[in-house]
């Protein structure tokens, strides 16, 4: 088994994942090869509460340019995860 601090990358923090943080969905960029088990595992070992679902996507890097030479940003995975309704919220996201 992974160690859950490998597949947990960072936490996303914009406008649309503070709104949906009333709603217990927390929004997280998560390891590439993981799948929701373990995103719901680790999430439940590291923060301590019950998970009801998780929701992946695999996000597309952004082309960028530096004058005449293009590269791109690397592809990763994103995870929502959605806490159960009597479990308490994640203490990282609550001070933002």
């Amino acid at each position: 088994m992974k160690n859950p601090r490998d597949i947990i990358i960072k936490p996303i923090i914009t406008e649309r994942s503070m709104a949906d943080a009333e709603e217990k969905k927390f929004t997280f960029k998560v390891d590439k090869r993981a799948n929701k088990i373990e995103i719901k595992n680790a999430i439940e070992v590291i923060f301590g509460v019950e998970v009801e679902k998780v929701n992946t996507m695999n996000m597309n890097g952004k082309i960028k340019r530096t004058g005449r030479f293009v590269g791109r940003r690397s592809n990763w995975k994103k995870a929502i995860v959605k806490l159960t309704p009597g479990s308490k919220g994640i203490q990282f996201f609550e001070g933002v």
